[in-house]
């Protein structure tokens, strides 16, 4: 089972206006082809599908701690998107909505997440193909999982690299300076797996990391504080095999902040949740906010 925490895993910079161009970019991190949806829905089903759990479950126990985090991870992706999808201009009220007020959306890229979703962010990529099943890998083999899953780690990260370089937007930078920082993390944990059962030094073969994060300013204060180096295991009690392989004495990567990996009980602290207002222009003419405000007030107040 999962349990849910009112937070994000990093706190986001509350856009400085709607970016919506900016936000049909962070999409593909969502539901492309090597989005959060797709790592999500391989570790998921993969540990849903783990053959010989105990005696294996050193790796089970990584798969599923990974598993959680992608949780978050989308969750993480779809409030940028949502953050920065407000439309072209600043939210307005009670505006004349014969006049056109949204005529710019025309001309953005991604229109669908305005006309369709009101804003929202959907499992798609950047170009509005659904997500689908075909990107997940569960072969019931372990290693050919893992291997799949260092592949795909190393994707993700190239793909964040290239949308961060589409962008000045802070929001979507700042989602993936610490998706860069956090894929690394995975891509590791999974060489680090391979290496133990196979013996075969993976990173050599393919760098980990092949993406030089010091460069990059929105990663500088997870290395800082040393989330290169953190497995999360999101849970009081479980999942805690999987320090064999990531926190047994292991070193964080060359290039990284020097250290021992170390896995962490429970999850990161996060940050809070943006409280995205609804534009009235975007709803009308049945939508009347105050009086929702109002009937979710009076519940709220009884809840106390």
């Amino acid at each position: 089972m999962f349990m849910r925490i009112d937070k994000l895993q990093a706190a986001l910079p509350e856009p400085k206006k709607p970016d919506p161009n900016a936000a049909a970019a962070l999409q593909e991190l969502l539901g492309g082809k090597y989005g959060e949806m797709s790592t999500l829905g391989n570790y998921m089903f993969q540990s849903f599908n783990f053959r010989s759990k105990s005696n294996l479950r050193p790796f089970y126990s990584l798969v599923a701690s990974i598993t959680a985090e992608e949780l978050g991870h989308v969750e993480l992706v779809a409030n940028g998107v949502a953050m920065l999808n407000n439309g072209p201009g600043d939210p307005r009220e009670n505006v004349d909505i014969s006049k056109t007020p949204w005529e710019a959306m025309q001309d953005i890229r991604l229109a669908g997440s305005f006309l369709s979703n009101g804003g929202g962010a959907m499992p798609m990529n950047s170009n509005g193909a659904s997500w689908n099943m075909d990107f997940v890998t569960s072969t019931g083999n372990v290693i050919i999982d893992l291997l799949h899953n260092f592949h795909l780690e190393c994707g993700a990260r190239i793909h964040k690299l290239r949308v961060y370089e589409t962008m000045t937007e802070p929001t979507g930078r700042e989602v993936c300076g610490y998706l860069l920082v956090r894929g690394s993390v995975h891509a590791h944990a999974y060489a680090l797996a391979l290496k133990k059962l196979t013996g075969v030094e993976i990173e050599k073969m393919l760098p980990t990391p092949n993406i030089n994060l010091s460069k990059i300013p929105e990663c500088q204060k997870y290395l800082d504080e040393g989330s290169h180096r953190r497995l999360y295991r999101f849970s009081p009690s479980d999942y805690h095999e999987a320090s064999g392989i990531w926190g047994n004495g292991e070193m964080a990567l060359p290039g990284d902040p020097p250290g021992e990996l170390e896995l962490v009980d429970g999850h990161p602290d996060g940050g809070k949740i943006s409280d995205m207002t609804g534009t009235y222009s975007a709803f009308a003419p049945d939508y009347a906010p105050q009086e929702i405000f109002e009937v979710a007030s009076k519940l709220y107040k009884k809840s106390r």
